[in-house]
């Protein structure tokens, strides 16, 4: 005892500090500026809860940005909760499932396109099922704190505490680059995603059989749709075999499958993957409603298409 004593007294403001710090940490968690202060970025998934009350459960359409850009929810039939995240991944909806960050009620609709699988392909290290439980707060987020924290200082020197509210929209995608602007990107693409095999989406594919599973546990009615890909450009390399991969795990689980990747013209996209918000997103959002509508209400099916 004495000898503890001694080891509290000689390091008490050391161990003080480490309180106050865990203390604050914890607070601060409380608080969750990220999600309840305008001050602080938003992910794409703080988004989605956002534009929904707040509401943790509902049907969804979750996919990557694709998905944020073809599917136009207020226009929809469907009432699917538009889930799209930039950069989302298979792995991605596997971590927010696990860690029950999100109810899906009755329907999951999956857009899978050229990206979704992709294991190397990096992703906003700011969503929340990336967080260790005993990583602090505030280095999670330290980016956004320091661009907060700047702006404060800035303004605080000049007498004022108001704040330029960050971005609380998701990107979509008006209009179509001209074709000198989409060779660069199917060029970029090709060289950093060319020579992938289906080794480099494994992890993936493995989420998708825990996805799979998940949707059969909780009476989902699970659904997939192969996202539009400008077929005005080559297919990426992968992709032929990366389909068959994934279809098998589809088939076997008898998930209904709709492939829209060579569907549309190339006026409809933005650029590669995204359909551009004045044509080719409401021509998406209506043949979607029509097929998922000819399916029936969200049930266990046995059918694909």
């Amino acid at each position: 005892m004495k000898a503890t004593a001694a080891f509290l007294k000689k390091n008490s403001f050391a161990l003080g500090l480490l309180l106050a710090i865990v203390v604050s940490d914890l607070l601060i968690s409380w608080w969750n500026p990220m999600a309840s202060s305008r001050r602080f970025y938003k992910n794409d998934f703080t988004k989605t809860l956002y534009h929904h009350s707040w509401s943790h459960t509902g049907p969804v359409f979750f996919g990557n940005s694709a998905v944020t850009g073809a599917y136009i929810e207020e226009k929809s039939d469907s009432h699917l909760v538009e889930m799209g995240l930039s950069y989302g991944k298979l792995t991605d909806l596997k971590g927010i499932l696990k860690n029950n960050l999100y109810q899906v009620k009755d329907e999951l609709v999956i857009g899978i396109d050229v990206h979704t699988m992709l294991d190397p392909l990096e992703t906003d290290p700011t969503y929340q099922w990336f967080k260790p439980w005993y990583q602090p707060y505030v280095y999670t987020y330290r980016d956004y704190f320091r661009d907060s924290g700047i702006e404060f200082a800035r303004n605080l020197s000049k007498g004022s505490l108001a704040f330029e509210p960050r971005w609380i929209d998701k990107e979509l995608y008006p209009g179509r680059k001209d074709d000198a602007a989409l060779k660069t990107k199917w060029d970029d693409y090709d060289k950093r995603f060319g020579a992938m095999t289906l080794k480099d989406f494994q992890d993936n594919l493995d989420a998708l059989q825990w996805v799979l599973q998940y949707a059969d546990e909780h009476n989902l009615a699970l659904r997939v749709i192969w996202m539009p890909w400008n077929k005005g450009y080559s297919d990426p390399p992968y992709i032929a075999s990366l389909k068959d991969a994934v279809n098998t795990q589809l088939k076997a689980a008898n998930v209904p499958t709709l492939d829209l990747m060579h569907t549309y013209d190339p006026r409809y996209f933005h650029d590669l993957v995204h359909l551009n918000r004045e044509e080719g997103a409401p021509l998406f959002t209506k043949e979607v409603d029509t097929w998922l509508n000819s399916l029936g209400k969200p049930s266990k099916s046995s059918s694909t298409s």
